[in-house]
């Protein structure tokens, strides 16, 4: 028997488990079931529900199984495996009583309760409860509590479990939720009465396990059992979330979190979870063309007609833009078309970014995401990674705080929810460290696992592919880059940038990027401009330029549109999306498209057809199969690359040669609720926006 290995009996069971096991997770080893309302398995152990009560053989009382440890257990006096019981008439006893303390005071709320159905103090109540109450006292009542636009409190049905406590202090790292006085006086809260400012805070809602902290924007919208449920992926960034999307009918309601240890454990942002109100706002739902200075309704029939004209002219007075949204087939649809009209102009780099090329080391997150957990000193350049990645951002608080991992910034100071070395602002801060012999510099040499991350702030300038070159010399130069570990990743924020990448999304010889398509547009030298799902864009400098716009949302983009060709949502089509670490996933629909709206690759498909270069696919399918055939590594599903080939690495083939500027680097996103036509149509997020928004305001003045 292994030293760190220990038998022990359970229910009358030997089993082996490690010491290290707590007594609850040895019982679920064993196959043994542990109601519980204060454990959670990411969060530390508080041991104040009591519900997880189990008998150990030979102690005097029960033990709260969550809170005590295999290696801790003792043997019997003849040497007999140590024992202990989870369904004896004495657990039995201590949980009815547990339950019965827990319910005196709780509120007969569930036919109200928006946790009705999702609720684990019914569950539990029924599974392991009494069938009365003994208690008629009066009840107590507590008062509820301001937590935002997000969190809907109801005080009186809370347990004090603590769980959201742990969490905004733990994973969040913002410890403004606390319990506050004593016995029957206490009471969760926000210290300060004000709104939680963590963009994760709407993971509480998930955590609580009565109907203590729900869903505001949801609130009395559905039940559980009414509602259709799709898994799928989140495209609000480039983390790629597992995520479940819940509608009724044709209205998404909900969006919930699923479990990738991967990527997002078992946490999304707040910006994931109310993306949904954008859905069903500002929506594009018929195709219109532009006469005399205004929109008019059209049919499609007339509007690719449009179009097709639009797109038979001079290949090189014509430009396609993809959006940060857009899936890997409609962006190969629409490549396919470019080719066949001879169109090279063309860029999924909405922002800018130099990146590109045939090194796909070169703009990937290659440590993975899940691999920040092993990094022992990070260098941050030009991001901030709670803007850009809140998920992955808690990933890094994780690492710091369980592994002392230190962690230094270039760019400018923010608050990260951890500690960090502020080791420069400029381009030149970055260049110039590896010639420095200490600081930040020999944290890096020294560790075994080095990381460099960095962000699309310090890639979209004109100085950003020498960036990225230092930066690929920085981590060779530390030693980031072995068999094994590439520690060089490139953070994006964008759902589509690297499937856009692989896929070769960007100008072909003689063709013009973002930049030179405005500005030929300005001078005259663009005649046409396809934009699709791109609004994050200076509309104006598309000057007289004829603006075709494929998207879902009536925002900037649609505002500047002289032909609108209605698109669909994520969460109304089947789709492919690789994230930032090159993870291939498929996104799957959850309702359809709006009025008459169309799936995106089929607009280009029909297109291809009305100009006469009719592409090889009539499916979804096919087009797949030739999506696979032409970019193999968008076939791997699921499949983060990591560190393969890091030892062929050669950090003088990424990026470009020059001098960097001796500027400041800046993080790419400055408001983390706007950063899409989607997000920026709910009402939740942009009442959490200007909550964010007011205090900045406040010190400027």
């Amino acid at each position: 028997m292994s030293e760190d290995l220990r038998k022990i009996i359970i229910d009358g069971e030997e089993i082996e488990v490690p010491t290290s096991y707590t007594l609850l997770q040895a019982a679920e080893a064993a196959g043994r079931e542990i109601p519980r309302f204060c454990y959670h398995e990411r969060l530390s152990v508080a041991g104040n529900c009591r519900m997880c009560l189990v008998e150990l053989v030979g102690a005097p009382k029960p033990a709260a199984s969550c809170a005590m440890n295999v290696r801790d257990m003792r043997g019997g006096p003849n040497g007999e495996p140590p024992a202990m019981n989870t369904a004896s008439p004495l657990v039995k006893k201590a949980r009815e009583g547990v339950m019965e303390f827990l319910l005196i005071n709780h509120p007969l709320d569930c036919p109200i309760c928006d946790q009705g159905g999702e609720c684990d103090l019914q569950d539990q109540s029924l599974a392991y409860g009494r069938a009365g109450s003994r208690y008629g006292e009066n009840k107590r009542a507590v008062e509820d509590k301001h937590m935002g636009p997000i969190i809907k409190t109801e005080m009186t049905r809370c347990i004090q479990c603590t769980r959201c406590v742990r969490f905004v202090t733990e994973v969040a790292g913002v410890p403004e939720i606390g319990m506050i006085g004593r016995g029957e006086d206490a009471e969760i809260t926000t210290y300060l009465e004000e709104a939680v400012t963590s963009e994760l805070s709407g993971n509480v809602i998930d955590l609580c396990p009565v109907g203590a902290l729900t869903s505001k924007p949801y609130a009395f919208n559905a039940r559980p059992w009414e509602l259709s449920k799709t898994e799928t992926i989140d495209v609000m960034d480039a983390v790629g979330s597992n995520i479940r999307v819940d509608n009724r009918g044709a209205a998404v309601l909900r969006v919930l979190p699923r479990v990738h240890e991967g990527i997002n454990e078992e946490w999304i942002s707040d910006k994931t979870r109310y993306a949904w109100e954008g859905l069903g706002k500002q929506r594009l739902d018929t195709p219109y063309v532009r006469e005399n200075g205004k929109l008019r309704r059209t049919d499609w029939s007339d509007a690719l007609s449009i179009a097709a004209d639009k797109l038979s002219g001079d290949a090189s007075r014509i430009g396609m833009i993809a959006g940060d949204l857009c899936s890997a087939e409609e962006m190969k649809a629409a490549k396919d078309l470019a080719d066949a009209l001879g169109i090279a102009s063309i860029d999924c780099r909405q922002d800018g970014a130099k990146l590109g090329g045939d090194v796909r080391q070169s703009y990937l997150f290659n440590s993975t995401i899940a691999g920040i957990e092993d990094a022992d000193a990070i260098l941050l350049v030009g991001t901030n990674p709670r803007t850009e990645a809140a998920i992955l951002n808690a990933r890094i608080r994780k690492t710091w705080l369980n592994n002392k991992t230190e962690i230094g910034l270039i760019g400018e100071a923010a608050d990260l929810s951890y500690e960090y070395t502020h080791v420069g602002t400029s381009a030149a801060d970055l260049a110039g460290l590896k010639r420095k012999r200490s600081g930040f510099i020999k944290t890096l040499k020294d560790a075994k696992r080095p990381m460099i991350i960095i962000g699309s702030g310090a890639l979209a300038r004109e100085d950003g592919a020498a960036i990225l070159r230092a930066a690929g010399d920085l981590a060779v130069a530390v030693g980031a880059i072995e068999d094994g570990w590439n520690g060089f990743n490139v953070l994006h924020n964008a759902a589509s940038r690297v499937a856009g990448l692989d896929l070769g999304f960007v100008p072909g010889e003689g063709g013009r990027d973002v930049a030179g398509l405005q500005a030929g547009a300005t001078e005259g030298e663009i005649d046409t401009v396809v934009l699709m799902g791109a609004d994050e864009l200076d509309m104006s400098a598309f000057g007289e330029a004829f603006v075709i716009y494929v998207g879902s949302h009536g925002d900037a983009g649609a505002h500047r549109a002289d032909l609108i060709l209605p698109g669909a949502a994520w969460t109304e089509k089947d789709g492919i999306w690789a994230n930032t670490e090159g993870r291939v996933q498929l996104g799957y629909r959850s309702v359809f498209p709006k009025g008459e709206a169309k799936e995106d690759w089929a607009i280009f498909r029909a297109l291809s057809e009305r100009v006469g270069k009719t592409l090889p696919y009539d499916s979804l399918a096919e087009l797949r199969a030739k999506l696979f055939e032409d970019t193999p590594v968008l076939g791997g599903i699921d499949h983060a690359p990591g560190a393969e080939g890091a030892s062929e690495f050669d950090a003088k083939a990424i990026g470009g040669e020059g001098d960097v500027a001796d500027t400041d680097l800046t993080a790419a996103i400055s408001n983390f609720y706007f950063t899409n036509p989607i997000v920026r149509a709910s009402q939740t997020l942009a009442e959490c926006s200007a909550l964010r928004q007011a205090p900045a305001q406040e010190a400027a003045e």
